[in-house]
């Protein structure tokens, strides 16, 4: 068998196949709706890179990995930034976003992983050689702390960058909160997510330092219409109505910054969005002994179907007042919040055991919006003070980020309107 066999057959290159493509070239397929749908073609017919193994663009009004159709692993990582020195920070942007372009692609960072000088370490640390690009994407975020003074930033701090409260039920490990910056690496081969952390921090050496990290895998929501409504560990179908990647004026409406919104300090988050991740620690065992028709009403919906109370399918809308006051769906639905819609795309995680025999399982919650203001606060402020599923979950960490516009070409970088 040569070795083009595969790619004669319409499979997705390799990384090491790719190597040489170049920056911006290395992009496959078309994006729409900044990167929600991307499709790869294969002589006559064209298949979702979903279905492909194939890559996400990088480039585009708008970061991927937010309207992004949702992969099945993801890598999550806070940084703190060590240097106090400005342009050695830009400098660390700019190398991020050159790194990016190419993982997101299937390259390797850099020269590669091997071929270079002997007495030197590799530009690429070589563990996702082989792998197809997997829909990976990395989407950039800046936190609070990072407009702290430091670096001339104060007087750019968006108004919607708000320190978060501190809700009923918060347990919150400020080991595993905050950061002032974060990359979110999604694919659907938790290899690949893994290795491009891996290789993000490495680069930034002496500059950042993780904060904290976390993985997922088995997304919680989906931003495509026509797939399956993915479960969460309690068993229920969760995001039900959740934005999809294809609805452009829910986008617009409720996740993406635009230009009007962005004015005066935030002028240079036109385009971006607002990034909540919370580590949400889920008690399964106690779950696990709870009756299944305790458990449907506590959601609101029945098990099988995902239908909400007294409704036959999934998608029926439903009707809040046949629900329980503390149903977890009641409380949720935008009707309850004054309209209030985040984008959600969460993962679940198990992280071991905690000493005493339980898992230590939940749901690490991410979700974009326009402003926490009007977005999460409001309904997590809900959510905290009357659901009936806080006695089976805590929320043990906490983020907020400033998340740019994407990037527009081979000559940009993540964060360039910040730091213009």
């Amino acid at each position: 068998m040569s070795e083009n066999t595969t790619e004669e057959q319409g499979a997705a290159p390799s990384r090491r196949k790719v190597m040489g493509w170049g920056g911006a070239g290395l992009a496959l397929g078309a994006a729409v709706a900044g990167g929600a749908v991307a499709l790869t073609r294969d002589g006559d017919t064209t298949a979702p890179v979903a279905d492909t193994g194939g890559a996400v663009p990088f480039h585009g009004a708008h970061q991927a990995g937010i309207a992004t159709a949702v992969q099945d692993r993801l890598h999550f990582a806070s940084f703190d930034v060590k240097t106090t020195d400005r342009a050695e920070l830009i400098e660390l942007l700019k190398e991020w976003t050159r790194a990016a372009e190419r993982m997101t692609a299937g390259a390797e960072v850099g020269e590669g992983a091997y071929g270079g000088l002997p007495q030197a370490p590799p530009d690429d640390t070589g563990e996702a050689l082989g792998l197809k690009p997997s829909r990976l994407t990395l989407t950039i975020g800046f936190g609070p702390s990072l407009f702290d003074g430091r670096f001339g930033l104060k007087d750019k701090r968006p108004g919607a960058l708000v320190e978060l409260p501190k809700f009923p039920g918060d347990n919150l490990d400020p080991a595993r909160s905050g950061g002032d910056l974060c990359v979110q690496a999604c694919a659907d081969d938790p290899q690949v997510a893994v290795h491009a952390i891996r290789n993000l921090a490495r680069i930034g050496f002496g500059k950042v330092a993780v904060r904290w990290s976390q993985l997922g895998f088995g997304k919680t929501s989906s931003t495509t219409p026509d797939a399956q409504t993915p479960r969460n560990l309690f068993g229920f179908k969760d995001g039900t109505r959740n934005i999809a990647g294809t609805e452009t004026d829910r986008l617009a409406k409720h996740v993406w910054v635009s230009g009007k919104d962005a004015e005066g300090a935030a002028a240079w988050m036109d385009g971006g969005s607002y990034l909540v991740a919370r580590r949400i620690r889920m008690n399964i065992e106690t779950w696990d002994r709870t009756p299944l028709s305790e458990q449907e009403d506590i959601f609101g919906r029945d098990k099988k179907e995902g239908a909400p109370v007294g409704k036959a399918k999934e998608h029926d809308e439903p009707f809040l007042k046949a629900m329980k006051p503390t149903s977890h769906v009641r409380l949720a639905h935008p009707d309850s919040n004054n309209g209030a819609t985040i984008l959600r795309r969460g993962y679940s995680f198990t992280d071991g055991t905690d000493g005493l025999g339980r898992l230590d399982a939940g749901l690490f919650f991410l979700a974009y919006m326009k402003d926490v203001r009007t977005g999460f606060i409001p309904v997590q402020t809900q959510l905290a003070k009357n659901d009936a599923l806080n006695e089976y979950t805590q929320h043990v960490g906490s983020a907020l980020f400033a998340v740019p516009p994407g990037v527009r070409d081979k000559d940009d970088w993540w964060g360039r309107t910040l730091f213009a």
